[in-house]
C-alpha cells in the first residue's frame, strides 16, 4: 500500500469575479523513501496542491472534490483536530520563503521548540536539547548561539536550515518541500539540496519536491508529475520524463532547460502566458501556447493514455503519435487502449 493516495483532488477558489479550479482532478500516488517531482509555472497548482493534502488553504479556498489517503486513512473531512495531528507529526511542510514563515519577534529556539512540544511529549528540557540536536543535523554552526538570535540575524540559507530542522524535528513521514531554493543564490541552492538529500537516504522519509527547476528534479527525483492550468498533463519516471517527454509542455519546459549541449545557443521560451483559470478553453488549456495544436485540441481536453508502464500522457499528439504505430485505436470517437 502506498503511503500517501491522491485521487481525482479538486480544489477551486471562489472570488468575486468566479470560481477558480485550481486543482482539477489530481491523482498520484507516494511510495515510502520516495521523492515525487511536481513541477510547471507558476500558478499551474503545484503549491495549492500540497496546501490541500496539509489542509492549510487560504480562507477563499476549499476542496470540492476528491481523497487524501495517508497510510489508508482518509484526510478529506477528517476535521481539524485529525489534522492537527498529522501536521508536523506525519506531514511536514518546508515553505518557499522562509523569513515570512518564521515569525520575526521570536528566537530561533522558541520557535523550534514550540514545533517540538506541540507534536511530541517532551518537557521543555527535553525540547531544547532536541532543538540544539536539529540544527546541529542540518549543519547549521554554534546551535546553542543560533537557538538565542532571532530570524533576522542569519543569513537566507541559515534560515532555511532552520525550516527544514523544524520541518524534521518530529521525524514525519513526508517532507513536502515548496520550492526550498527559490530565494536563495546558486551556491547555497546546492548546499540544501544535497542537505535534503542525505536526510531523506538517512531518515527514509519521503518527499515530494514542488518547484519549477528542472535541474532539481533531475538531481532530486524518483518520479515527476507535470501540471499545467491545476491538472496533470504528464507523469512518469524522472528518465522517461526528461529522456522520452510525451506531452507537448512537457517539451517545451526541456526546450527552455540550458544545457552543455545548448551553449551559446538562445533557449526556446514556451509562447505566450499561463492561462487564465477564470475563462479556461474548452479543450487542451496549453493549446493556446501550442505550436503543434490541431484542431482537435482546441475542441476536446486530450485523453490520458500510458506511454509504458511507467509513463503516462494527455496530450493528442501523443496520441496520434500511438495510433500512428498501432497502440492504440479510435472507435467512434473513443480511444481505446
Amino acid at each position: 500500500m502506498a503511503l500517501l493516495e491522491v485521487k481525482d483532488l479538486r480544489t477551486s477558489f471562489f472570488t468575486d469575479a468566479g470560481e477558480v479550479k485550481a486543482v482539477n482532478g489530481v491523482s498520484f500516488e507516494l511510495e515510502r523513501g520516495k521523492v515525487l517531482g511536481i513541477v510547471g509555472e507558476s500558478g499551474s497548482g503545484k503549491s495549492v496542491t500540497a496546501y490541500s493534502i496539509m489542509q492549510i488553504l487560504a480562507p477563499a479556498g476549499k476542496i470540492v472534490g476528491g481523497s487524501v489517503k495517508l497510510d489508508g486513512e482518509e484526510l478529506i473531512g477528517s476535521g481539524e483536530n485529525v489534522m492537527k495531528t498529522v501536521r508536523g507529526n506525519k506531514v511536514s511542510i518546508i515553505f518557499q520563503d522562509p523569513m515570512t514563515s518564521l515569525n520575526p519577534t521570536y528566537t530561533i529556539g522558541s520557535q523550534l521548540m514550540e514545533a517540538i512540544l506541540l507534536h511530541t511529549d517532551r518537557n521543555k528540557k527535553e525540547a531544547y536539547a532536541r532543538a540544539v540536536e536539529m540544527l546541529q543535523l542540518v549543519n547549521v554552526n554554534e546551535p546553542e548561539k543560533r537557538m538565542k538570535q532571532y530570524p533576522f540575524e542569519l543569513s537566507g540559507g541559515m534560515r532555511q536550515r532552520v525550516m527544514i530542522a523544524m520541518a524534521l524535528a518530529c521525524e514525519p513521514d513526508i517532507l513536502i518541500a515548496d520550492e526550498p531554493t527559490t530565494a536563495l543564490d546558486v551556491t547555497i541552492q546546492a548546499q540544501i539540496l544535497e542537505l535534503m538529500q542525505s536526510l531523506q537516504e538517512e531518515l527514509g522519509m519521503a518527499i515530494i519536491m514542488i518547484t519549477h527547476d528542472l535541474g532539481v528534479v533531475a538531481q532530486m527525483c524518483d518520479e515527476v508529475i507535470v501540471m499545467y492550468a491545476g491538472s496533470i498533463c504528464e507523469q512518469g519516471t524522472a528518465d522517461e520524463i526528461f529522456y522520452n517527454p510525451q506531452h507537448e509542455y512537457t517539451k517545451g519546459l526541456m526546450r527552455s532547460l540550458p544545457s552543455a549541449s545548448t551553449a551559446g545557443t538562445r533557449l526556446q521560451p514556451i509562447s505566450g502566458t499561463p492561462i487564465d483559470l477564470l475563462n479556461m478553453p474548452k479543450g487542451c488549456a496549453f493549446a493556446p501556447r501550442c505550436d503543434a495544436a490541431m484542431k482537435i485540441c482546441i475542441e476536446q481536453a486530450a485523453p490520458r493514455v500510458d506511454v509504458n508502464a511507467d509513463h503516462r500522457s494527455a496530450c493528442w499528439m501523443c496520441v496520434k503519435n500511438q495510433i500512428d504505430n498501432g497502440t492504440i485505436e479510435v472507435k467512434g470517437g473513443e480511444v481505446n487502449e
